[in-house]
């Protein structure tokens, strides 16, 4: 009846609010197949993303869905992301979901026995406090546009509330402590049906008062309870190791393609008849580059230290030469490192560098080239 899906809907309502207000940690009461999580994983702004669920096997279903791509370890990310499942019920407190930004309840709280749901707002309110917490729930009063044969939309809902109904326990939630709540809704009626509502209702709740350092360190002395289903930590540059591992790739990829560049040169130069032009020592080609990047693509340090010491790529018999100042003028290679301390500390022992360290030096092999001096 909708398009598309309902349950798309709501997690679009969501991804709208991670992507408006940009949380870094953000948890999943009710988890269930992950498939939000899987959708939220995408969301470049979370570092931490936590699934809750009574249910250890409907997580373990789609839960290898939140690993990391073969991509992922190629080309790693500069955010950081680590993904975990817990298995337990939101009526318990852990200390593994405080100080989170972001706290999503999606279709849950009808699923829950009268005392999970007398104790849930004081487990997400009052325990976890987190900034922002979404609760989506079925609107009653919508059921009768729907083709059904039962009471309620599925038969492990415990009550379905009408509008009026969830606004007052939301009202009370926020209340006590201390929240904010709007409400709003996905799955709109059709024209013709009159004031039935949104199919599923939905509050936003806005935390009104700052967890001190001190408030949350007192709620982690709770014990823990849940336990961990799964977990994962996706690479990223802010790990040195991957950091050092893409700044030698892109280094390398940098000096063979400079290699290349210096080699068709010099063969366009051998076919036009120019001949190759040596220095007065007859070991250095004369061979540059040309302007490949514009100035305000290089930084002033790479750019200084270019100019003063006419520091280009260059070859001497069959080995080609590229300062470091120059490659950390070429912008991924600086936007990777930031630094060029830090680019000398990747490459250093991992590439070969020539007798003073300040190029990386390349072997060329003249047979597989297919050229001859």
């Amino acid at each position: 009846m909708f398009t598309p899906p309902l349950y798309k809907q709501r997690y679009q309502f969501v991804k709208d609010l991670v992507e408006k207000h940009q949380p870094k940690k953000v948890a999943d009461l009710g988890c269930a197949d992950c498939s939000m999580l899987w959708m939220l994983k995408f969301c470049k702004c979370i570092e931490e993303l936590v699934g809750l669920d009574i249910c250890e096997d409907e997580m373990k279903e789609k839960m290898h869905t939140l690993g990391p791509l073969p991509c992922d370890y190629l080309q790693p990310c500069a955010r950081h992301l680590s993904v975990t499942l817990y298995k337990g019920s939101v009526a318990q407190k852990d200390p593994v979901l405080l100080n989170f930004d972001m706290v999503t309840s999606i279709e849950l709280i009808e699923h829950l026995e009268s005392k999970e749901l007398e104790m849930f707002p004081e487990v997400v309110f009052g325990f976890m406090a987190p900034a922002r917490v979404i609760i989506s729930t079925p609107n009653f009063e919508y059921n009768h546009l729907l083709p059904k044969s039962t009471l309620f939309r599925h038969p492990d809902h415990k009550f379905e509330w009408k509008r009026e109904e969830f606004q007052c326990w939301s009202k009370n939630a926020a209340d006590r402590y201390n929240y904010t709540v709007e409400f709003s809704g996905v799955g709109a009626p059709p024209a013709d049906a009159g004031d039935v509502g949104f199919c599923t209702q939905i509050a936003v709740f806005v935390r009104n008062h700052l967890e001190t350092d001190e408030m949350v360190n007192k709620k982690r002395e709770t014990q823990h309870v849940y336990e961990t289903v799964f977990k994962i930590v996706y690479p990223s540059l802010r790990d040195e190791k991957y950091l050092q591992i893409a700044v030698i790739n892109e280094t390398m990829y940098q000096v063979h393609r400079i290699k290349r560049l210096l080699w068709n040169n010099m063969q366009l130069e051998a076919k036009e008849g120019h001949g190759l032009q040596f220095d007065s020592d007859h070991k250095y080609l004369t061979h540059g580059l040309g302007n490949e990047w514009s100035k305000n693509d290089i930084p002033t340090e790479a750019e200084g230290s270019i100019q003063k010491r006419g520091l280009e790529p260059h070859m001497r018999k069959n080995k080609v030469y590229v300062p470091l100042t120059y490659l950390f003028s070429i912008p991924k290679v600086n936007k990777l490192c930031g630094t060029f301390d830090i680019l000398l500390k990747m490459i250093t022992g991992k590439v070969t560098l020539n007798h003073d360290g300040s190029a990386v030096k390349l072997k060329i092999d003249l047979e597989s080239e297919n050229y001859f001096l």
